[in-house]
């Protein structure tokens, strides 16, 4: 039985941009149950589809692949030197009322004895960024949230959502990070990668996507 299509926002003979939906992995896991994921559905329905990056099984959004091997090689040597504009979408517990933009610097490395949780260790960590701003538009939040847009400046595994657990404000629905309370706002992880900008492998043409969270 051939794989749902996932939806695509673009294609053309060097890239596609899909959209992943939360719980989807994007590569196959270990084990028979972990066969299903992003890559290999886009691989039904594209057979050169090659993975550039990833999302979280639990994070919804978009995602960019390659349709060769020298577009996949441009394309994640662009992720590898922060030339991949990258903006989330998220819902953090607690009300945070800054104003423009702030930094997360936060060193992060697996925390190995709660594998795959990734922890903050100012000593052996790598160096970690993200910037955060309050949105604009905070329609349908409840009091007690507040919604984000999240750039991550490095891209570390679970990045965002160690970062804001940090800073005091866990992610709605995050089953990692955030207290049972935070956890039970929701059914999936408030955090959505809404907006993706680059260049175009061959040409160079600037490219931009958006896809609106459906939180």
């Amino acid at each position: 039985m051939t794989p749902a299509r996932p939806v695509c926002l673009y294609e053309d003979h060097a890239l596609l941009v899909l959209l992943k939906p939360a719980g989807l992995l994007c590569v196959p896991g270990r084990g028979p149950d972990k066969q299903d994921c992003l890559s290999a559905r886009a691989q039904a329905h594209w057979p050169d589809a090659l993975v550039v990056h990833r999302l979280d099984m639990a994070t919804s959004g978009l995602v960019l692949l390659a349709r060769n091997k020298t577009a996949q090689a441009q394309l994640s040597q662009a992720f590898a030197q922060r030339q991949v504009h990258k903006r989330y979408s998220a819902i953090a517990a607690g009300a945070l009322h800054t104003k423009g933009w702030q930094q997360i610097d936060a060193p992060l490395r697996c925390d190995w004895e709660q594998r795959p949780r990734q922890m903050v260790d100012p000593l052996a960590g790598k160096p970690s960024t993200t910037r955060y701003c309050v949105a604009p538009d905070q329609t349908g939040v409840p009091s007690t949230c507040t919604r984000l847009w999240l750039e991550p400046i490095t891209g570390r595994s679970h990045q965002l959502r160690v970062h804001l657990a940090h800073l005091g404000h866990p992610l709605v629905g995050d089953a990692l990070y955030a207290p049972p309370s935070v956890q039970t706002l929701a059914p999936r992880l408030l955090l959505h990668a809404q907006s993706l900008g680059f260049a175009h492998p061959e040409h160079g043409k600037p490219l931009f996507f958006h896809s609106a969270a459906d939180f």
